[in-house]
């Protein structure tokens, strides 16, 4: 009987981390006082310089793990990369932006100031505008997905994103009356995903060419792996200790922030599902193209709230609960997917 693939100890709680880091950020807050102030004002250009360096420190890891030399590969299977690539970039911002704005401006109407809409939509454009490129891969793990190919479909978003991002959250954004500065989007993707992408690349090719790849990927890699949960959830500590005042005076408004992007995880999900066996591709490829639909990259959809909208913003707020209930709902998708493996 073969052994059954488990999620590490610390990442299969990872909801429970972040959660203990947003109560002891609102507690920190509220002990903190006006020296949260002080933090927060650290900034160069509209960007919270200890907010910067930790989101830098959650992204560079994993570019470490991009490869682009696959994306060669991608012709002799193209079905599952053209469904990640429709789904991703085609279906998944669209469908994001209209969840938000029907349950933002007409179904919790009553609960959500019409001044504050806007923002909590821009926070969700944000979010569904960026695919996931990391945690996808342990998705992917769990339900025996082909690592190549995952690994072919994560390149090709990456890709993307440099090109697509901008323009797709500009346009979004516009529909929804949101003024864009278009300065501090195009800086946060130099920043966030530009800069760490040419120095994960450089980083690996120096030490593959010195130490070989089996030392890479067996020793120093494995090194980086807690880097980016531990930044991510320092970063949530600072985040919900700038946001905690706010929360505390309408706890209620992260429920009802979760609800959209909770059916909007599930319906990319089965859609992509449902489109990948239509298009029979092999359970190997068609688990990861629907968990990589499913999930966001919300280390840059992050950054970018916060350089847009600052960091005690509905729209930070918004990128910042996609962590806590992303971790759940995926989980159950994956129980899903291997229930259904085909």
């Amino acid at each position: 009987m073969p052994e059954q693939k488990r999620i590490a100890f610390f990442e299969k709680y990872l909801s429970l981390w972040v959660a203990l880091c947003i109560a002891a950020g609102i507690l920190i807050g509220n002990l903190a006082g006006d020296a949260m102030q002080v933090v927060s004002s650290w900034e160069i250009y509209q960007v919270n310089i200890p907010i910067a360096i930790l989101i830098w420190m959650m992204i560079y890891p994993m570019m470490l793990q991009i490869d682009f030399t696959s994306i060669k590969k991608i012709g002799r299977r193209p079905k599952g990369i053209v469904l990640t690539v429709i789904m991703n970039w085609l279906v998944k911002p669209f469908t994001m932006a209209f969840f938000a704005w029907i349950f933002f401006t007409k179904i919790f109407a009553a609960f959500i100031d019409p001044s504050m809409a806007g923002e909590y939509i821009a926070g969700a454009i944000i979010l569904g505008a960026a695919p996931c490129t990391a945690m996808v891969f342990v998705w992917s793990y769990l339900t025996d997905g082909d690592p190549n190919y995952t690994l072919m479909q994560v390149s090709v978003n990456d890709l993307i994103i440099l090109f697509a991002f901008v323009p797709i959250v500009g346009l979004l954004l516009g529909i929804t009356d949101v003024v864009v500065p278009y300065e501090t989007l195009i800086l946060s993707i130099l920043i966030y995903v530009v800069i760490p992408l040419v120095a994960g690349i450089l980083t690996s090719k120096l030490l593959i060419s010195s130490r070989g790849r089996e030392w890479f990927t067996g020793e120093f890699l494995p090194k980086f792996k807690p880097v980016s949960v531990i930044a991510l959830l320092l970063t949530l500590v600072l985040l919900f200790a700038f946001q905690g005042e706010n929360i505390l005076n309408n706890p209620f408004i992260i429920v009802l922030i979760a609800v959209p992007l909770i059916i909007q995880t599930y319906f990319i999900f089965f859609v992509t599902w449902f489109s990948g066996k239509k298009l029979n591709l092999q359970h190997q490829v068609c688990a990861p193209a629907a968990m990589i639909g499913a999930s966001n990259f919300f280390e840059l959809s992050v950054a970018v709230a916060i350089g847009l909208f600052g960091l005690q913003s509905p729209a930070a707020l918004v990128c910042v609960v996609g962590v806590l209930v992303e971790v759940p709902v995926m989980l159950s998708l994956v129980n899903y997917a291997n229930r259904k493996k085909y």
